[in-house]
């Protein structure tokens, strides 16, 4: 990686990526590891990136989104950090009835991984840094962007430009890129927000994830590294969140401890409390003339099944399959047959996703009694039927559908 004070004011690449999140750093690595030229620019310097106080989220890996991690040789700078998941188990509120998956039904691969934001941030930090054929330019602004039959160009602040073949749209919810190519998308709240924050416990959690279904909303209990401390992601109501962020330490805690219960033993929180509001973003197309856009820019969802970063390694693991298969037989790496199979293979797929978590969203976060009858007969069935239960379990760790060549842990192209 080339440091951005270093560049000319002109610099030409193959692929411009604009944001340097989860999905951009990941695509932006994954594109230069496999002879792409690559620039990825963002807004924020990356060091800020891993501050405790940046995002105190956790993200749920799927096993197939490890295979592709590795494929692109960042799962063994972060995997150190991370924590298997070997069972998950979903209740609703006081019900007797529940659904549990145990990794060991299937085999001998975790159900996923749990890791904190700021640690795989720090481990694509140094990824970015040990990639050849990678330029990073960070802080920097957006302050044009032109794209052409010729090729793509974007120009920032200070004036530098940079063109490439194809741009992609890496810059989350409120893509700038998205909006500038005039891509409209589908969305609405929830009326809901997740209180994020991490806790300490007595007790190991042994790798099992909780998700409790509650009136407000999905509770979930996430193990981190270690077996003392877990990740909570609690749903509550839009007019509630503000004053469950106002109470003191001790006043959340005992809120907190009330929804887990008393099976992870003595509990204390571990910093900050955050707070996000929830709902669903779909864009109207993922494609435009030179420009494919990735991860939250395309596709947002309820956190409910865990599953919104592994959409985006999805997204990312299509699109390097589909550039490095490109460049591999000489083609335009923005030649519209490329976007055109990147738009049929992913949007599908998230669409079915984002529909999915909206349904369980709407049928879980109430307490109307036949509802709440038929969700828990639903779970109970399922648990009770070996052969579905492992068809979700599969489904769960990213390992059902068309999948791109790294989740399948074979070379892109």
């Amino acid at each position: 990686m080339r440091e951005s004070l270093c560049m000319a004011k002109k610099l030409e690449t193959d692929v411009i990526v604009i944001g340097a999140g989860l999905t951009g750093a990941t695509l932006a690595c994954g594109l230069a590891a496999n002879g792409i030229q690559t620039v990825m620019v963002d807004r924020a310097a990356p060091e800020d990136s891993i501050s405790p106080s940046f995002d105190g989220r956790a993200s749920a890996i799927a096993y197939s989104s490890k295979v592709a991690l590795d494929g692109i040789g960042l799962w063994p700078l972060v995997a150190g950090k991370t924590e298997a998941i070997r069972e998950i188990r979903v209740s609703d509120g006081a019900s007797p009835l529940f659904l549990h998956y145990n990794h060991a039904d299937l085999g001998d691969n975790p159900l996923g991984y749990m890791i904190e934001n700021r640690d795989m941030r720090s481990g694509l930090l140094a990824l970015t840094k040990q990639t050849a054929g990678l330029d990073v330019i960070a802080p920097a602004e957006v302050t044009a962007i032109a794209r052409s039959n010729e090729g793509a160009k974007i120009t920032l602040r200070d004036g530098q430009t940079v063109t490439g073949r194809l741009l992609v749209a890496a810059d989350g919810r409120t893509s700038m890129t998205r909006q500038a190519a005039g891509i409209a998308v589908i969305d609405w709240g929830y009326n809901q927000h997740a209180i994020v924050a991490t806790i300490d416990h007595t007790v190991s959690h042994q790798g099992i994830a909780h998700e409790r279904f509650l009136p407000s909303g999905p509770f979930a209990i996430l193990p981190l590294k270690g077996g003392h401390r877990s990740s909570l992601v609690w749903t509550e109501r839009k007019s509630l969140v503000e004053s469950f962020m106002a109470l003191d330490d001790n006043t959340f805690l005992a809120e907190v401890s009330e929804r887990v219960g008393g099976f992870l033993g003595d509990t204390s929180l571990v910093g900050p409390r955050f707070q996000h509001p929830l709902g669903l973003q779909v864009a109207a197309t993922y494609t435009a003339e030179r420009l494919a856009i990735v991860g939250d820019a395309a596709h947002g969802i309820h956190p409910i099944a865990g599953q919104g970063l592994n959409l985006g390694l999805r997204d990312v693991a299509a699109l390097i399959d589909i550039l490095v298969d490109a460049k591999r037989y000489g083609l335009d790496l923005a030649h519209s047959a490329g976007l055109e199979r990147y738009q049929r293979w992913r949007r599908a797929d998230n669409l079915l996703m984002a529909g999915m978590t909206d349904i369980l969203n709407r049928l879980f976060s109430n307490d109307v009694p036949p509802l709440r009858v038929m969700r828990d007969l639903g779970l109970a069935t399922v648990n009770s039927l070996p052969t579905l239960k492992k068809t979700f379990m599969r489904h769960a760790m990213g390992q059902v559908g068309d999948l791109p060549k790294l989740m399948r842990g074979e070379a892109p192209g």
